[in-house]
């Protein structure tokens, strides 16, 4: 019985969080590395561009619940997300426009577009302090619970409860049909063999008849999508402040870079690494070595490696000994 326990604190503050966690990361990161692989730069507004395309979908979502429309058990930003997911496309189109087209017509170097995007990632910071402020807002409504854990507890008969939350249920799947969505485009669409041969060689891609600036659309448009999902989901499951997105940088990179930074699969994987990483490393074991050794030999530590305020530190340093020793990351990206 004590292991079974023991098994059910794991899930419950490893696992479950763990494949939430990992499916937001994994989403950020693809969005990152499409971005990286066609357009040949490292984003660092994406964190941001998560931020503002979550902030609209709250306004949308508020707007639905002054108006009765919710959706039932699911959370009302559900209805809310294409909304918002169209915004971003034009936020981040006309960014494309007005700034990194220049960049792109003179063949900037890469750092110099780097620069130019963390210009972007303050103007757009800005915009979202002014559109829905600094305090944190809580936008999740219906049903709180998928698993309850004191059900759970009637039901088995054990003494520790399992409990899962509905957005980190629809994080998982939303991430699930997400990639499969992307990788389907990718591989099996003309549309996503272009991307991919114009990211392989731009100028033989170009003498292939390949319409560039279409390319580099298509990109933003899924980025910008993607980048709106993966923050409604986070704000869904943990609550949604807008300089908390940019705290997110630093995770969406080092899962990017472990997998391979250009390789949407490694994106994915590196994404679930990175989260695991972090909840191992950060989470207190006391509870679940009470169930596995006798309570004389536990002493008063939490058994934590590190307080969950130094989570970013896990991150970082993951991406500092993959760049030391395996800079092309799992899946030999660029």
């Amino acid at each position: 019985m004590d292991l079974l326990n023991a098994l059910t604190a794991f899930l419950n503050f490893i696992v479950v969080p763990g494949l939430a966690y990992g499916s937001q990361l994994a989403l950020g990161a693809l969005g990152i590395t499409l971005i990286f692989s066609v357009l040949r730069f490292s984003n660092f507004a994406h964190g941001d561009t998560m931020a503002f395309g979550t902030a609209f979908v709250i306004l949308f979502t508020w707007w639905f619940q002054s108006l009765g429309i919710t959706a039932g058990p699911l959370p009302t930003a559900l209805l809310a997300l294409p909304l918002g997911i169209l915004v971003t496309i034009a936020m981040v189109l006309a960014t494309d426009r007005v700034v990194y087209r220049y960049y792109r017509k003179v063949r900037a170097k890469a750092i110099i577009v780097v620069i130019v995007s963390t210009g972007v990632m303050f103007v757009m910071n800005g915009l979202v302090r002014m559109i829905i402020g600094t305090s944190e807002r809580n936008f999740s409504d219906g049903a709180r619970m998928m698993l309850n854990p004191q059900d759970f507890k009637a039901w088995t008969g054990l003494a520790e409860p399992l409990a899962v939350k509905t957005t980190q249920a629809i994080s998982v799947v939303a991430a699930v049909l997400c990639c499969a969505f992307l990788f389907w485009f990718l591989q099996k669409t003309r549309t996503g063999k272009s991307m991919r041969a114009y990211s392989d060689n731009e100028d033989l891609a170009l003498l292939s008849g390949i319409n560039p600036e279409r390319v580099v659309t298509i990109t933003w448009i899924l980025a910008g999508a993607l980048a709106c999902i993966a923050g409604t989901l986070y704000g869904l499951d943990k609550s949604y402040r807008g300089i908390v997105y940019f705290s997110l940088l630093m995770p969406m990179f080092a899962a990017a870079v472990v997998g391979g930074l250009g390789s949407p699969l490694g994106a994915v994987i590196g994404s679930f690494i990175v989260a695991f990483s972090e909840l191992i490393v950060t989470n207190a074991w006391r509870k679940i070595f009470g169930y596995l050794v006798p309570p004389d030999w536990l002493g008063d530590g939490l058994y934590q490696a590190l307080s969950t305020d130094y989570k970013v530190a896990v991150s970082f340093s993951i991406l500092i000994l993959v760049l030391l020793f395996r800079p092309q990351g799992i899946f030999g990206g660029k």
